[in-house]
């Protein structure tokens, strides 16, 4: 695992779009495994504003994302859907059709999953995208999820609901359950980029770089992955 310690949440969205950069810019026709969450905002900015200013080109992009709430439609406002298109998508010129992510009103949870596991299968992503959850999670994979894992729902931990409850006006309001690529499939990336930030990420930070590679802590998979790059501020890299 490459490590790079940044000053602030600024450098780490620079240095963040540096990598995604070089992959998006070296390969037009490249896949994309892409990561909601406030952690992104910052390199999705940077995307656009290299779009607007030098016309990079995503028309033959394609994207896929982690994971999406279940029971939101793609039009809810709090739904991972209509985040990536109103913070990425609407101000790219990438193509709608070349978008994926989960169908969070799916009736047939395990005929959605198999939709899901097949897509990724024929599009293997040329980067992976991650944010870290302050228990070690990546994507929806709570602790103990098994390495070996594939798109999967998943009942949401109290800490990640928490975590997320600041995006809704009310944690009641925040769904219990998620669609998840999984594991497995976040490894198949050729390779992975990581963000952390924040004082708050700094014990799984530790734990996902130096600790045991263990399935209570998701993320520490990451250490056998052949091409990963983490990117940490300052403080999320205090303990390190």
């Amino acid at each position: 695992m490459e490590i790079f310690i940044t000053k602030d949440y600024e450098d780490l969205s620079a240095k963040a779009f540096e990598v995604m950069g070089r992959v998006v810019i070296s390969n037009p026709y490249a896949v994309l495994g892409l990561a909601t969450g406030t952690t992104p905002l910052g390199l999705y900015s940077k995307m656009i504003e290299d779009y607007k200013a030098h016309g990079t080109s995503y028309a033959h992009i394609r994207a896929a994302n982690l994971d999406e709430y279940k029971g939101l439609p793609k039009d809810h406002p709090q739904s991972y859907a209509y985040f990536m298109r109103e913070n990425l998508f609407r101000h790219l010129d990438i193509e709608e059709g070349n978008t994926n992510i989960e169908n969070g009103t799916a009736q047939d949870e395990q005929a959605e999953c198999a939709r899901y596991n097949k897509l990724l299968a024929e599009m293997p992503r040329d980067i992976q995208l991650l944010g870290l959850g302050s228990n070690g999670h990546i994507a929806f994979n709570e602790p103990y999820t098994p390495f070996g894992s594939e798109t999967h729902v998943v009942d949401l931990t109290e800490n990640t609901i928490k975590d997320n409850a600041r995006l809704f006006s009310d944690i009641s309001e925040v769904p219990k359950k998620a669609f998840t690529m999984g594991i497995k499939q976040i490894m198949q990336a050729k390779q992975i980029l990581i963000l952390a930030s924040g004082k708050n990420k700094a014990e799984a930070v530790y734990n996902m770089a130096h600790g045991k590679v263990t399935e209570e802590v998701p993320a520490s998979v990451l250490q056998l992955h052949p091409n990963c790059i983490l990117i940490a501020d300052k403080e999320a890299a205090s303990k390190l």
